[in-house]
């Protein structure tokens, strides 16, 4: 007899049990509704599908967000305007603790990438170089709700609810939320249900208040839920306040990962570390502390600790992906391409197969000179690549091919990758300097021009706009950009000689 025969004979109640644990998520919601049909007052299957509807929007909050616009704007839990370097998000420590910027690419803030794209990490913190531009340029303007971490929450309950045929699973406002409070089992996963799958923190707050208050106060896990709606509804620090007492009641991993995002929501890394610190010396060799760890020593721009921490995590974790791929980066960028490679190829042994990865393989075996595994390699990403990635491919294609010497196909590179993307500014950098070589002129001062205004953190558009501001005699022109160049990349030599050379001539006037 099949497995089919098998699960057909199976108790109906046992064989939605059975998809449930299997993870098969929408052919256990489908079995319970034809159930419930049957019998609405069925406790265990409600129960069962409420679980499942529940885990099918589940998403790991304990990560750090992105900041919408209205987040960003309309922020009033900043400490202090101007802090001390190293002490905030905004003002991460300088000079050379992670590289030159000609060295490592660096992102929008300031900060040069990690190698693993994580939540938060993208987007400039207000009082950032380009935070309030970034956040203005990424916005929908008409929209009739601010681009707010809640008001994306709300938009994905109203799809979610909308999904299902004759209308949402439960009406909450229909609810005796303090009946359910009394039955600690099914207020529990309501709870969830609320949060998660309505995305409605304010009646999830009121059912966890009933809950506590019957707890007597004493149960860490609703308060560790208080905690997610205050932080929700952006009462920081309420859910600070529920999130320590959790911690005093039951030390558990998530709450303090939950309590150190709200420190990192404050602009206080190093209260975060703190947490994070606390946390493993309850719970040691924790993979996902120590990593919280690495995220804030990269965020202030320490990397010396940061890669020590990201070896600790692949100690106790070796299948960690986060980890493997920041030290891969930090080796390559560090003149190491085989060390890099090789956690690479760790990675592509484990399963993970994406467009980036086989661009970063392609990559380190061209500059570990094994030239034919590389066009192979960035060709598999390039038939993997989506819209998002596919300019960063074609880009890196240009490279190699600059590389071997073929500028003809690196001008068509950086063409098609500028035609993916028009707002690719290491692409439309690059191909001015093959304009320059062809003898473009014009078309080499309005690509560095056009950099200069898509792309203000990048500093080598600038001294290349100077550097032929100088060879054209435009001198003031050469010395204002190279000035530039010189405020975000702080000792670079060809701009310090440029300048020098500028002083040189003014003096002669």
């Amino acid at each position: 007899m099949d497995t089919e025969q098998l699960t057909q004979q199976l108790d109906p109640v046992f064989k939605a049990q059975w998809l449930f644990r299997q993870h098969k998520w929408d052919d256990c919601i489908a079995l319970c509704t034809e159930l419930l049909a049957a019998n609405p007052y069925d406790q265990a299957v409600w129960y069962l599908k409420c679980r499942a509807l529940t885990l099918q929007a589940w998403v790991d909050d304990t990560d750090f967000e992105e900041e919408g616009m209205a987040d960003s704007l309309l922020d009033e839990n900043a400490t202090a305007t101007l802090p001390r370097p190293g002490t905030s998000l905004s003002r991460p420590m300088t000079g050379t603790a992670m590289g030159t910027p000609g060295m490592r690419p660096i992102s929008s803030s300031g900060r040069p990438l990690s190698g693993y794209a994580r939540p938060g990490t993208g987007s400039a913190r207000p009082g950032t170089q380009g935070g309030i531009e970034s956040a203005m340029q990424g916005a929908r303007p008409g929209t009739s709700r601010p681009v707010t971490a809640l008001g994306r929450l709300v938009r994905l309950g109203t799809a979610s609810m909308v999904s299902e045929a004759g209308g949402p699973f439960i009406r909450v406002e229909r609810l005796d939320l303090k009946k359910y409070a009394a039955r600690p089992e099914l207020a529990k996963v309501l709870f969830d249900y609320i949060l998660y799958h309505d995305h409605n923190p304010r009646k999830a707050l009121e059912l966890a208040n009933y809950a506590t208050q019957l707890a007597n106060f004493e149960d860490w896990w609703w308060k560790e839920r208080l905690g997610k709606c205050y932080y929700m509804l952006g009462l920081l620090r309420e859910a600070e306040k529920q999130f320590a007492s959790s911690i005093r009641n039951q030390p558990m991993v998530v709450a303090y990962l939950q309590l150190a995002k709200v420190a990192l929501r404050l602009d206080q890394p190093k209260n975060a570390l703190d947490v994070y610190t606390k946390a493993i010396e309850a719970f040691p060799g924790d993979p996902a502390c120590m990593l919280g760890i690495a995220r804030v020593h990269e965020a202030l721009n320490e990397e010396t600790e940061a890669i020590a921490m990201h070896k600790m995590v692949l100690e106790a974790d070796p299948a960690n992906v986060e980890a493997m791929a920041c030290l891969a980066a930090h080796h390559f960028y560090s003149d190491q391409p085989e060390l890099a490679l090789r956690f690479y190829r760790r990675m592509l042994q484990m399963g993970v197969s994406t467009p980036e990865l086989w661009n970063n393989l392609g990559l380190c075996c061209f500059y570990a000179s094994q030239y034919d595994m590389a066009l192979s390699c960035l060709d598999r990403a390039l038939s993997m690549a989506s819209d998002d990635a596919m300019a960063d491919v074609w880009y890196n294609i240009g490279q190699v091919a600059i590389g071997i010497g073929d500028l003809g196909l690196a001008y068509q590179a950086f063409k098609i990758s500028i035609s993916v993307d028009a707002n690719h500014a290491e692409s439309y950098s690059n191909l001015g300097v093959l304009e320059l070589r062809k003898g473009n002129i014009d078309a080499a001062r309005s690509n560095f021009r056009v950099v200069q205004g898509m792309a203000s953190h990048l500093f080598e558009p600038f001294f290349n706009g100077a550097l032929l501001a100088y060879k054209l005699g435009d001198f003031q022109e050469a010395f204002e950009l190279a000035t530039k160049a010189l405020q975000l990349c702080e000792g670079h030599h060809d701009s310090l000689e440029l300048l020098k050379q500028l002083k040189t001539h003014f003096a002669m006037l």
